[in-house]
């Protein structure tokens, strides 16, 4: 893959994350068009050649990785995107990972599913893989949806933690539109809604990662030292990042999707609300005193939704100035060489990151932002 890019030439962009005191870092101007575009790209081939995942290359990690790919060249149309997501596609046999009863593992078909809605010759892509997983994630009985899955984390529905609503509700989405078969997006209504039933804190109008984030009036499992509940940044980024993608694509007469924009809309709300002063997210979005630094991959996601919402209607424009701050933020946590730093490790909570902590995933986030802050006026 690497040797398969061609060269292009590259302009100064801020090195670190908030920890840049060299004043000529501040002249330049990262919301030039060509200038994000560059970062995108330099993010894209650092992480071509240093390719990482968890357990597989279909795993969740690159799932969200070529989510990004995808929304990255939607926007900007450069082919250097779309030969990545054809080289992995054709790699993996088009096939998801392994676990069908499992929303991380159904992830990549949302590249999958791009790369066929956007390839014009007859037959290049095979999407029997995903259709196949998708019958039986959706209609097959097992233990989650039987509800004797139990454990401390409570498994007992198919997507009992706030990640799987980014995993697998855009796919099942994409595919219900791409081969219009919209059963595929009532089932689709009916797992989110056992999710967020479950997860979603009205009074936070935050989602907790899982069962033992959620409070039961006084007691809990967890809480942070300020005695605040645990709502982890890239948890809640995971949901509202999935809320974009899923809007995008849903029909506008889909006769739920007002459930999802007010979803929406309520979520996008408090993490404005929630803003540090210096852009970026912390960990833990009600205790930032816990991690006290920014982190990339939560606000990738945060800044992608908020950017989409602008863009499309949903959120006033007098939030361009907070959104711009975020994408500055994470601008100055991109390395010379295009890596995105302070991103968290993998995880179910808040956790430190630091300056050179990375993952696929979070230039996944930072692809998806960058693809919608191109866009914002």
């Amino acid at each position: 893959m690497k040797n398969s890019f061609i060269a292009v030439l590259v302009l100064l962009i801020l090195s670190g994350c908030n920890d840049s005191k060299d004043d000529s870092s501040l002249k330049i101007n990262v919301f030039n068009d060509a200038q994000i575009k560059n970062s995108m790209i330099k993010a894209l081939e650092w992480q071509e050649a240093h390719p990482i995942f968890a357990i597989h290359p279909t795993d969740w990690t690159n799932g969200a990785y070529y989510t990004g790919v995808a929304r990255a060249h939607k926007t900007t149309k450069n082919m250097m995107y779309m030969a990545a997501l054809k080289n992995q596609a054709v790699h993996n046999d088009w096939k998801p990972f392994k676990r069908l009863h499992h929303a991380d593992d159904i992830a990549i078909s949302y590249s999958y599913l791009y790369v066929a809605i956007n390839e014009k010759r007859r037959g290049f892509a095979d999407l029997e893989p995903t259709k196949n997983f998708l019958d039986a994630h959706l209609y097959e009985d097992n233990s989650w949806k039987a509800g004797t899955n139990r454990s401390k984390e409570d498994k007992t529905i198919l997507w009992w933690w706030c990640d799987a609503l980014f995993m697998a509700p855009p796919v099942i989405n994409l595919y219900a539109k791409h081969t219009e078969q919209p059963k595929y997006l009532d089932a689709m209504h009916e797992y989110y809604m056992e999710t967020y039933n479950r997860l979603y804190d009205k009074d936070e109008r935050l989602f907790a990662r899982d069962m033992r984030f959620v409070w039961n009036g006084s007691k809990v499992d967890r809480k942070e030292p300020n005695d605040k509940k645990v709502f982890w940044s890239r948890g809640n980024g995971w949901v509202i990042g999935g809320l974009a993608l899923l809007l995008d694509d849903m029909p506008e007469d889909y006769e739920h999707r007002e459930f999802y924009v007010n979803l929406y809309k309520e979520m996008a709300g408090r993490i404005l609300e929630i803003q540090p002063s210096d852009g970026l997210w912390r960990t833990s979005l009600l205790s930032p005193e816990s991690y006290d630094h920014g982190e990339v991959s939560g606000s990738g996601f945060h800044t992608f939704a908020l950017a989409w919402g602008i863009n499309n209607g949903l959120l006033d424009k007098k939030h361009i100035p907070a959104v711009k701050k975020a994408w500055k933020a994470m601008a100055a946590c991109q390395h010379d060489d295009g890596r995105v730093g302070w991103v968290q490790n993998i995880g179910a909570f808040p956790e430190p990151a630091s300056k050179d902590s990375y993952q696929n995933f979070g230039t996944g986030a930072f692809l998806l932002a960058g693809s919608e802050i191109l866009k914002l006026q």
